[in-house]
Formats: structure tokens, C-alpha cells, sequence
């Protein structure tokens, strides 16, 4: 089913991050690289309400958090991976 969805649909322009003092690009660019990441992962049979919680949840639990920008990007990545696997873990 994810192909029936795209994942130009999930990315993130400059202004939807909000404001994070400066960092706005660095942001955006993090995240959608995050959500490839977790795109890449989710298996091509994935219903599309299972995706879309999932890619959505990726803003949801990082939104506001400084971890976007402090944080080693293999480190969010090793926590995307983590969230997608728990996700399919919870739905089997």
C-alpha cells in the first residue's frame, strides 16, 4: 500500500518547523532526512494509516525536542530505526 502514498507528502519546508532560534534549515533538512530513513524502512505492504502514524510520529515525539539539533545525526538515526521497528513490533 505505500504505494498509494508519497513521501514528498511528509517532508517538512523551512517555515512548518517553527522556530528554533536560527536553525530552522538545519531542522527541516534533519528531519526530512529522518523521515527517508524511516520511509526506506516500512515495508511496502504497510497499510496507509500505519505509515502515516509512523512518519507523523517522528515529528510528533521530536517537535521542540533540542536533540534535532544537538544530537550526533547517527544517534536520531539509531532512534528512527528504533521507532519504526517498535511500531512494526506493535502492530504484529
Amino acid at each position: 500500500m505505500k504505494d498509494l502514498l508519497n513521501v514528498q507528502d511528509y517532508l517538512f519546508a523551512i517555515q512548518d518547523v517553527g522556530d528554533w532560534e536560527g536553525d530552522e534549515e538545519h531542522v527541516a533538512e534533519t528531519l526530512n532526512d529522518l523521515i527517508h530513513i524511516a520511509w526506506d524502512r516500512l515495508p511496502d505492504d504497510s497499510e496507509c494509516e500505519f505509515i502515516d502514524e509512523t512518519i507523523n510520529g517522528i515529528w510528533e515525539h521530536l517537535r521542540g525536542d533540542m536533540a534535532v539539533i544537538e544530537a550526533d545525526f547517527e544517534e536520531l538515526v539509531d532512534w528512527v530505526i528504533h521507532y519504526v521497528d517498535s511500531s512494526l513490533d506493535e502492530k504484529m
